[in-house]
């Protein structure tokens, strides 16, 4: 089941990030203006109320769900919305069906040629899956060091309870290296980046090397209190941010 907020005319697709579900957010669902806008909020396999779905666990394949669930909705054209691997996600599904999506937003994206990591970065990341602590040293990179630690506690505690061990481990080598593009480069439709301004590996400098160089018709926005959860750090004005874009 997909959770959906609104019932306004104009559709968007939010697709989750690595540490988040369908119910993980943070605070714009409620600041979503009901009477313009339908959004729907997915959870990937592994995640959230489709923990127990088996699946490769891979970009491609939130790509192709998120499809279904769109038809499934009888959305025909549709905005897509995409947050850290959410974002490569989302980018994906611009690949797969460009006629269908009518804006592209990345909150913190993922580019759509991955991730490069050193060695001991990999290291911490991969060992994310089953090392809790890990998961909250990543948050407290992500968000410049500057969050409180019982704020992190509640992002680990969501992101453990949300996923399972072998999907969120899984999801990692796919975001992190997976590499399309060529399949999305040129493309026309309106791309909006919106990272954080403490957000020290998918912020302004990384989204000018590749979001602006992807797409011809890009805007890049940096929200001056937020790191890589806009949704948590900054929620009013990323609402306001993607209500004007949208």
């Amino acid at each position: 089941m997909v959770m959906t907020v609104g019932g306004g005319p104009v559709h968007v697709l939010a697709l989750h990030g690595w540490f988040g579900s369908a119910r993980g957010w943070g605070g714009l669902p409620r600041l979503i203006d009901g009477a313009r806008f339908t959004w729907a909020f997915p959870d990937y396999r592994g995640y959230g109320e489709r923990r127990d779905v088996p699946g490769d666990h891979s970009i491609a394949e939130i790509s192709r769900d998120a499809l279904a669930v769109a038809d499934e909705l009888g959305w025909d054209r549709f905005a897509v919305v995409g947050h850290s691997m959410g974002g490569s996600a989302a980018q994906h599904l611009l690949a797969d069906a460009p006629g269908r999506v009518t804006h592209l937003v990345g909150i913190s994206p993922v580019p759509a040629g991955g991730v490069p990591f050193d060695e001991e970065s990999w290291a911490l990341f991969d060992g994310a899956a089953r090392d809790p602590g890990a998961r909250k040293a990543i948050i407290d990179l992500t968000t410049g060091n500057r969050q409180s630690s019982y704020w992190l506690d509640l992002m680990v505690r969501h992101s453990v309870e949300a996923s399972t061990v072998e999907a969120f481990g899984a999801y990692l080598g796919s975001w992190a290296r997976t590499d399309f593009t060529e399949r999305v480069a040129g493309n026309p439709v309106p791309a909006l980046a919106v990272v954080g301004e403490h957000d020290p590996a998918l912020g302004a400098a990384t989204m000018r090397a590749t979001w602006m160089t992807t797409y011809p018709n890009a805007r890049l926005e940096v929200i001056a209190e937020a790191g890589h959860y806009a949704m948590e750090e900054a929620p009013v004005r990323l609402a306001t941010i993607l209500e004007q874009f949208l």
